[in-house]
């Protein structure tokens, strides 16, 4: 059977008796565990309280301090912590006692005088329980990164960046201040599929995401629009940070050739800027239409430039039954 040390799985023995702790401790080493000690209950919720608690715990009944059912209820109190697999050892027989211990939160028992394979085999199922549960996690983690991120670039979806936009806009009507959006739309891109093909486009889209990103405040959100466009919502930024970020973003495409298999791929990027600012803020349909207003602006002036958009009317401002103009994202 596998060593568990290869794993460095560790457990936590607490027993207030030093002859039973030190023989629990040495089949545990043997068996590969690496094992903390506690000879009382508050030493014990001490250690699996800690930021790098062990997962496996045997914990004896009768403790000084905390009691083993008392510890179990402790530590299932903390929802926000890693579990742990507690398995409580009892001279206890009767089945009322057994059945309190298990309804405080232990998830195993075993009575003494206990056989030392069958500790062991208890402690492989609890293994194999957290084994599954870190795998769970695992994949309700992927899932999540997967619905809100898109599955090329790796930044945030569209949903996700539109989402950003709603959010900012409500933090601004509650707390005042400005919120920037940067739309950006990589030049010529469908040249760049035709000539090189479109392993490599995807190769420039993914180093263009990177680029955005590095670029961005950690408190920024950049996702991808769709096709080659993103948008970058620049939170709390007049036009003059908006703009310079915008500004930052493009040189750094620019600046160097993206390494791709069918070889080096220069690339420009134009952006549009809009900002909403307190006396006149923009909902998330105006913001974006201000900022392909913009982004059109840019391409009509050669691209490879910024473009800030003229102030904004809001395009709920006066009522009509007209359909709203088509966006100019086409022009690119």
């Amino acid at each position: 059977m596998t060593k568990l040390s290869k794993v460095q799985n560790r457990v936590l023995v607490a027993e207030d008796d030093p002859v039973s702790r030190r023989m629990v401790e040495a089949f545990l080493m043997k068996w590969g565990y690496q094992v903390v000690t506690a000879a009382n209950g508050t030493d014990a919720l001490r250690i699996l309280e800690a930021e790098n608690a062990p997962s496996l715990a045997v914990l004896d009944w009768m403790m000084p301090g905390l009691e083993g059912p008392d510890l179990c209820r402790r530590v299932r109190a903390r929802v926000d912590r890693p579990y742990v697999y507690i398995l409580l050892l009892t001279a206890r027989t009767q089945k009322d006692d057994l059945l309190r211990g298990l309804e405080s939160g232990a998830d195993d028992y075993l009575t003494k005088p206990f056989d030392a394979q069958e500790l062991r085999a208890r402690l492989h199922v609890g293994q194999r329980i957290l084994d599954l549960q870190k795998n769970l996690i695992a994949a309700r983690d992927e899932l999540r990164f997967r619905a809100t991120h898109d599955t090329l670039t790796g930044i945030a979806n569209r949903g996700v960046v539109i989402d950003a936009i709603h959010r900012e806009h409500s933090r601004q009507l509650r707390e005042g201040g400005s919120l920037g959006l940067i739309m950006v739309d990589l030049d010529h891109f469908k040249h760049v599929n035709d000539t090189h093909g479109h392993l490599a486009g995807d190769s420039v889209l993914k180093e263009v995401a990177r680029r955005m990103t590095a670029c961005a405040r950690p408190y920024d959100t950049v996702g991808r629009y769709g096709g080659e466009e993103f948008l970058v919502v620049v939170a709390s930024a007049d036009g003059v940070g908006a703009m310079a970020l915008a500004e930052r973003i493009r040189r750094e495409i620019a600046a160097r050739p993206v390494l791709t298999d069918a070889g080096p791929v220069s690339i420009t990027a134009s952006c549009g800027v809009t900002v909403s600012d307190a006396d006149k803020p923009l909902d998330s349909e105006e913001l974006l239409r201000a900022a392909d207003e913009a982004l059109y602006l840019a391409k009509q002036q050669g691209r490879d430039r910024v473009a800030l958009a003229p102030a904004a009317v809001p395009v709920h401002s006066e009522p009509s039954e007209k359909e709203p103009a088509p966006l100019k994202s086409d022009v690119r």
